[in-house]
């Protein structure tokens, strides 16, 4: 679990950071609301992102075989969660609408963009290096004539 988070916060962190930098420009831009919108559009992508892998995450690890299936229903079910969202917030005079879709889609640019450049990144085994001992007769490795 412990290296689900850590990979979790690797791709949170820049999202934070493009959020950060969105709440400040919004705020320059648009005033308090726009600060306002650009936080609340920063959260709402890291929290549906970050529940959508902590949950593929754990499918991963104990359905392997549903991994694809569930990638896709999770993705879907955070569309539908997130249309949901700005249906309900559609009339709010609490924050600038604008800079909130604007600060939304930076964060999931950013959040898409550093998942995929780590995942570039990892050393994923697609050969399993013991594979050839396990299947011998016997299981045993070695220098054996056959």
């Amino acid at each position: 679990m412990q290296s689900d988070m850590r990979e979790l916060l690797r791709i949170a962190t820049p999202t934070a950071a493009v959020g950060a930098i969105a709440t400040l420009v919004g705020g320059l831009v648009a005033g308090g609301e726009g600060a306002i919108g650009a936080a609340v559009g920063c959260v709402v992508v890291l929290v549906f992102m970050a529940l959508g892998q902590l949950a593929l995450q754990w499918v991963a690890k104990t359905m392997p075989q549903l991994f694809q299936g569930m990638g896709l229903m999770i993705y879907s079910a955070q569309l539908v969660l997130l249309l949901v969202f700005i249906l309900s917030i559609r009339n709010t005079s609490l924050f600038d609408l604008q800079v909130f879709a604007l600060s939304l889609v930076a964060a999931v640019i950013t959040w898409i963009t550093t998942q995929a450049v780590l995942h570039a990144r990892s050393k994923t085994l697609y050969v399993d290096p013991d594979a050839d001992t396990r299947n011998r007769p016997g299981g045993a490795g070695g220098d054996r004539d056959e």
